[in-house]
C-alpha cells in the first residue's frame, strides 16, 4: 500500500484507490502511505505483541455480507488476539486482494473504509501500511495488528496450573448460531445472533496481568481452544457445560444446539484460568470494564478436555472445532 505515481495524481489506478479509501485511515507512522515502509518506535520498557489474520470470501464470510462489517470483523479478530495477551491496541497493516471485474466498486470500498474508520476511533488504532492487489479468485482480506504491553507481562496459554478455575467472558456460541441463521438453518427474530457473527466484540481494555494464570481468545470453538490450553500447559481442563454462559437468543433455541455452541467458533471471547484466590480480582477487573465473566470449570492434573453435564456425567462430543486442514 506504499508508493505514488502519476496515476495517483490523476486519481485513478491503484494509487488513487489507496489515496481515496485508505490514506484517511493512516496515522503519522505510516508516512502518509507514500513510502516503502512505516516507521514505528516502541516506548521504553514496553514490547510489541503482533498478530495477523486472513479472511477469505466463501470461507470466512459470505459474498453478500455488508462491506461496512468486513473490515471491522477483520480488525476485531486480530484485536481479540491482543486482548488475550494483555496488550493494548496500537496500529495495524491491511492487505486487500480484490477479484478482477467484480462487484467491489467505489461504493463497496467506501462502505468498507467507513466501517474501519469507526472501529479505529473506538479501539484507538490507526493504519500504518499494507498492500493492494487483484486476483482471479475470491476477495481476500488480511490484517496485522501491533499492540503494546510492558516487558515480560504477556499472558500466555502455556501457564495454566492444576487447581485453577476456568473462566470465559461474554456468552458462547452466538456467532456459530448466527452462521446457521445465515445458512437458512435457524431463525433469529431479534437478529442478535447474526450481528454477533458479523461483528465480534474483542475484550480489549482488561487489566489481567497478575490476576489470571493463562489466557487465549476463543476463535476455533470453546472445546478446541480449551484443548489448546490443556496441551500447551500440560494439564486437563474440566468444563461444566451447564455453566457455559449463553445469550437469551441462544437459550431460546433450546439445548439441542449445545454442542454447536461449544464447538462452532467465531466467539472471540476470552478463555482464562486463574487461582480461586484471584477470582474476586478477576471479577472486579471485568466489572470495571463492563465485561461479563463466568466460571465454567476447573483445571486438573492430566491431559485433554472433559465435558460434564449438570449431573457430573461426562459428555463425549461428536464434533471438534474449526480447522483449516
Amino acid at each position: 500500500m506504499m508508493g505514488a505515481s502519476g496515476a495517483e495524481v490523476a486519481g485513478v489506478g491503484e494509487f488513487g484507490f489507496i489515496a481515496r479509501h485508505f490514506r484517511p485511515l493512516a496515522g503519522a507512522e505510516s508516512l502518509d502511505l507514500r513510502d516503502d515502509c512505516a516507521l514505528m518506535r516502541c516506548p521504553d520498557g514496553e514490547e510489541f505483541a503482533i498478530s495477523t489474520d486472513t479472511m477469505v470470501e466463501n470461507v470466512h464470510f459470505f459474498p453478500d455480507d455488508p462491506p461496512e462489517t468486513l473490515g471491522r470483523k477483520l480488525l476485531r479478530c486480530n484485536l481479540s488476539d491482543l486482548a488475550a495477551m494483555g496488550a493494548r491496541p496500537h496500529a495495524y497493516t491491511l492487505n486487500v486482494t480484490v477479484p478482477r471485474g467484480g462487484r467491489h466498486d467505489e461504493n463497496w470500498f467506501a462502505a468498507f473504509s467507513r466501517g474501519l474508520a469507526e472501529d479505529q476511533k473506538h479501539y484507538g488504532v490507526h493504519l500504518i501500511g499494507g498492500d493492494t492487489t487483484s486476483i482471479s479468485g475470491p476477495l481476500v482480506l488480511s490484517a496485522t495488528v501491533f499492540g503494546l504491553l510492558r516487558h515480560n507481562t504477556a499472558l500466555r496459554r502455556s501457564t495454566a496450573r492444576p487447581g485453577d478455575d476456568i473462566w470465559v467472558t461474554g456468552t458462547i456460541g452466538d456467532a456459530a448460531l448466527g452462521l446457521l441463521v445465515l445458512q437458512g438453518n435457524l431463525q433469529d427474530p431479534s437478529a442478535f445472533l447474526v450481528e454477533r457473527y458479523h461483528l465480534p466484540r474483542p475484550r480489549t481494555g482488561l487489566q489481567l496481568n497478575g490476576i489470571v494464570s493463562a489466557a487465549m481468545d476463543i476463535s476455533d470453538g470453546l472445546i478446541q481452544d480449551c484443548g489448546h490450553i490443556a496441551k500447551e500447559s500440560g494439564v486437563q481442563l474440566v468444563v461444566d457445560t451447564e455453566a457455559v454462559p449463553l445469550s437469551s437468543a441462544a437459550a431460546a433455541l433450546g439445548r439441542e444446539w449445545l454442542m454447536q455452541r461449544l464447538c462452532g467458533g467465531d466467539d472471540y471471547e476470552l478463555l482464562l484460568t486463574c487461582t480461586p484466590g484471584h477470582s474476586k480480582a478477576l471479577q472486579a477487573a471485568c466489572q470495571a470494564a463492563e465485561i461479563p465473566v463466568h466460571r465454567i470449570g476447573t483445571v486438573r492434573a492430566g491431559s485433554g478436555v472433559r465435558l460434564l453435564d449438570g449431573e457430573g456425567h461426562e459428555i463425549l462430543p461428536k464434533q471438534g472445532g474449526w480447522q483449516h486442514f
